[in-house]
């Protein structure tokens, strides 16, 4: 397994318009998706920088991960997360190498992509995810 590129850095916000106001008016870019993944209880925009995306995160619930992240630290940097070939097996080599995982198989995701977490207590602190198509 090794990763293409980078696919996407994640960013947690308390207000999906203001967010997106934001990334548009003050950096220039402009939203393309704005999608809501039920499942994981939040709704995501999307803006492209060159070939890495930026992913804004409203959580859609209090108790979603998203929401229990900016209840904990506050909205910034959730993850970054890597295209890799696919998902599944990025995951089951990394955990044969130790590494603990939030996702034993990839779900879907935004923007029907396959995804799968990494732990951060085995990623030096940083929420990491794997993409795939």
């Amino acid at each position: 397994m090794k990763p293409t590129h980078i696919e996407h850095i994640g960013i947690a916000v308390a207000n999906l318009d203001e967010a997106i106001k934001y990334w548009e008016e003050v950096m220039g870019l402009t939203c393309y998706a704005v999608e809501e993944v039920v499942d994981q209880k939040v709704k995501t925009a999307f803006f492209k920088v060159g070939e890495v995306k930026i992913e804004l995160l409203e959580s859609t619930d209090p108790e979603g991960p998203i929401g229990k992240f900016i209840e904990k630290k506050g909205a910034g940097v959730h993850h970054i997360a890597f295209a890799v070939e696919n998902a599944d097996t990025a995951l089951v080599e990394v955990a044969e190498k130790g590494v603990l995982l939030i996702d034993q198989k990839s779900r879907k995701g935004a923007e029907k992509m396959n995804i799968g977490f990494l732990h951060p207590k085995s990623t030096m602190g940083v929420l990491t995810e794997f993409c795939s198509k």
